[in-house]
């Protein structure tokens, strides 16, 4: 494994065992952080500082938007769209997103390698709140600036809530589609999805009684050919059978292989393929 992908993960941790420690526990007058979208918290304070270690945090929409809702309903799964503003040209590009929820457990979702053959650094999955909390994106451009967006949202016991066990054989399934017409030469958006209970640790076996241990999707990485789109490190605040919907620009000809490549904390590796050019797109859902 290259040491920069475990220096990276090995920081995750940290800043998970740093949320958990003792001093992650202040909150804002009633026990709960701002409400206001753009506040900041003591989390949030601490993750930035040791991610970025006092480089400056653009505020605002002007590069980079993330839309989640204000009250979600279910907590463990909650939608979650990333806008970049910015097209993805060799002069000037998103290189790597951070998603973050400052009072998850583990409050880095996923960060994100990204390169120019993506077209448009625009993201869809869905995370684990496990309660009232800031979700925030921070996009870093090729040109080193960083910029910044974050939502409040009312939901909890995202990271607690019982997981389906119904599909345990089926661990590790990679499906890629087409999520809409092919657009050659365009931005085109596809989605990939494992089949994964993603186990935080913190759910119950309702049977048991027993904590169910941990066990979760660490890496996705999507090509198309022999061109890397992006890769994801991830941890457990990313939602049961992990999803991204994400952006490509199809070759003319309209031919290609779309594949993922997927690893999890058990060092358990998978992968799924889909053929561009026999692919039948799925509308996108109204």
């Amino acid at each position: 494994m290259p040491p920069v992908r475990t220096n990276r993960r090995h920081a995750l941790q940290g800043l998970a065992a740093l949320a958990l420690s003792p001093a992650g526990a202040f909150a804002a007058v009633g026990g709960l952080p701002s409400a206001t979208h753009d506040a900041s918290s003591p989390e949030w304070e601490r993750i930035s500082g040791k991610l970025f270690q006092g480089k400056k945090l653009i505020a605002g929409q002007s590069v980079v938007q993330v839309i989640v809702p204000l009250r979600a309903a279910y907590g463990a799964s909650v939608p979650v769209k990333v806008v970049s503003k910015l097209a993805q040209k060799p002069e000037l590009y998103v290189r790597k997103m951070y998603i973050v929820v400052d009072k998850n457990p583990s409050p880095v979702a996923a960060v994100l390698d990204l390169t120019t053959e993506v077209g448009q650094a625009d993201f869809e999955t869905r995370l684990r709140v496990d309660e009232y909390s800031h979700v925030r994106v921070v996009s870093e451009l090729s040109n080193g600036e960083l910029h910044t967006d974050s939502r409040y949202v009312k939901t909890s016991g995202g990271c607690s809530a019982p997981p389906n066990r119904e599909a345990l054989h089926l661990i590790g399934k990679t499906m890629l589609k087409l999520n809409g017409e092919l657009h050659m030469d365009q931005p085109t958006t596809a989605d990939v999805t494992v089949v994964h209970p993603n186990d935080t640790g913190f759910e119950l076996n309702q049977v048991t009684v027993m904590y169910i241990p941990p066990h979760f999707i660490r890496s996705v990485r999507v090509r198309y050919d022999d061109q890397l789109l992006f890769n994801a490190d991830t941890d457990f605040s990313v939602s049961e059978n992990p999803s991204w919907r994400f952006q490509f620009v199809p070759r003319a000809d309209g031919r290609g292989l779309l594949s993922a490549e997927v690893s999890d904390s058990k060092e358990n590796s998978y992968s799924g393929r889909l053929d561009i050019a026999t692919a039948k797109p799925e509308a996108s859902p109204s």
